[in-house]
């Protein structure tokens, strides 16, 4: 029988403190609850486990303890989607790896998904708000990353 390797992942960042600096600012503050209640878990860390989440390809709830719970770390990837912080945090990362030359653009790829209309419409349908499509780490706006800037 295979023996599965366990990884401690316990302190483990995929942010530095240079680069969680750069990019704090993005992210507002949690609003305190008039009723109190528990105490909310930092930015960085539901960062960490958004970014362990999108980088391994793991299903939210199989997030490793070392990070807040899934559903907080969810949450938080939902609220600033829909905010559009997380997008401004991608691009921020983004300049930064083109600053120090990490990024080749002439390798890049583009991904897109096509789907028949049903029952032969040819106009399109309004869509469900609960189907409507997520932030993904490949959806790059290259125009804001070109040289010209």
């Amino acid at each position: 029988m295979p023996v599965t390797r366990k990884i401690d992942l316990a302190g483990y960042t995929y942010l530095t403190d240079a680069q969680w600096d750069r990019i704090a600012h993005l992210i507002p503050a949690p609003e305190e609850q008039p009723r109190g209640g528990r105490p909310f878990h930092s930015s960085r860390a539901c960062l960490e486990g958004i970014l362990y989440v999108l980088i391994t390809g793991c299903q939210w709830s199989k997030l490793p303890k070392c990070f807040p719970s899934p559903s907080t770390c969810w949450r938080r990837f939902d609220e600033w989607t829909r905010m559009g912080i997380f997008e401004g945090l991608w691009f921020e990362l983004l300049h930064e790896l083109q600053e120090r030359g990490k990024i080749d653009w002439s390798e890049a790829a583009a991904d897109a998904w096509f789907a028949r209309a049903k029952r032969g419409e040819t106009e399109l349908a309004k869509r469900n708000v609960a189907r409507e499509p997520r932030l993904s780490m490949l959806s790059i706006r290259t125009e804001l990353l070109s040289p010209s800037i």
